[in-house]
C-alpha cells in the first residue's frame, strides 16, 4: 500500500482526530449528566418523573444515532431560533444518545448497590438525596467503571457518523483526502488504524484505572 501521500495529507488526519476526541469527550460528560438525571427519575416512585425518563431512554435507544443528529441538526437551531455552531449540534445529539445508554447503566449500578446502605444513611438523619449523593452513587460508579469506559469507546467510534452534516472529523477528513489524492481506499486503512489505537489505549486506561480501584478496596 503506497502511503507517501501521508506526508503531504497528514495534518487532515490529525485535525480529524482532533475534532473526533473533542465531540467524544465532551458527548460523553454530558451523557454522563444528562444519565445520572435520567437514571435518579426513572427510580423515582413519582409518575410524573418516572415517565418521561422511561419514555426518552426507549425512544432514543430504538431509534438510529443518524435519524437523532438530523433531527437535533435541523429541528433545534428552528425549534430555538438560535443559529448552533455545526459542531455543538453534533456534540448535544451524541450527548443526548449516549444519555440513555449511561442511564440504564447507573441505574443497574445503583441498584446493584445493597440496600442496607441506604437504610443505613437515612438511620443516621441523612435524607435521601444526601445519601444518594454522598454514599450511593459514588460506590455505583465505581461498580459501573468498565461499563461507562465501553460507553465512551463505542462513543468514539458512533462519531464518525457526524460526518454527514459537514463535522470536519476524522472520517469526513479521511473522505476528503480520499477525494483530492485520488486513493479511495489508503485513507480508510489510516483512519482504521487510528480508531483502533485510540479505542485499545482507552481500553487499557479503562483496565488500568478499575485495577487500582480494585486494588484500593482490597488494601481496606
Amino acid at each position: 500500500m503506497d502511503l507517501v501521500f501521508l506526508s503531504k495529507y497528514y495534518k487532515f488526519f490529525i485535525s480529524g482526530t482532533g475534532i473526533t476526541l473533542f465531540i467524544s469527550f465532551f458527548g460523553v460528560i454530558l451523557g454522563v449528566v444528562l444519565g445520572v438525571l435520567l437514571s435518579l427519575m426513572k427510580m423515582s416512585k413519582k409518575p410524573i418523573l418516572r415517565m418521561p425518563s422511561v419514555a426518552y431512554i426507549e425512544i432514543v435507544r430504538g431509534t438510529p444515532l443518524l435519524v437523532q443528529l438530523f433531527i437535533i441538526y435541523i429541528g433545534l437551531p428552528k425549534v430555538t431560533g438560535i443559529p448552533f455552531p455545526d459542531i455543538s449540534l453534533a456534540i448535544i445529539a451524541v450527548a443526548f444518545n449516549s444519555a440513555a445508554y449511561v442511564a440504564e447503566i447507573i441505574r443497574a449500578g445503583i441498584q446493584s448497590i445493597d440496600k442496607g446502605q441506604m437504610e443505613a444513611a437515612r438511620s443516621l438523619g441523612m435524607p435521601h438525596s444526601m445519601a444518594m449523593r454522598f454514599i450511593i452513587i459514588p460506590q455505583a460508579f465505581k461498580n459501573i467503571l468498565p461499563a461507562l469506559g465501553n460507553e465512551f469507546i463505542v462513543l468514539v467510534k458512533e462519531s464518525a457518523i457526524v460526518s454527514v452534516i459537514g463535522i470536519h472529523d476524522l472520517m469526513y477528513n479521511a473522505d476528503t483526502v480520499r477525494g483530492i489524492s485520488f486513493k479511495p481506499f489508503a485513507p480508510l486503512i489510516i483512519v482504521a488504524i487510528i480508531y483502533f489505537v485510540i479505542t485499545f489505549s482507552l481500553s487499557k486506561l479503562v483496565n488500568m484505572l478499575e485495577r487500582r480501584l480494585s486494588a484500593g478496596d482490597s488494601s481496606i
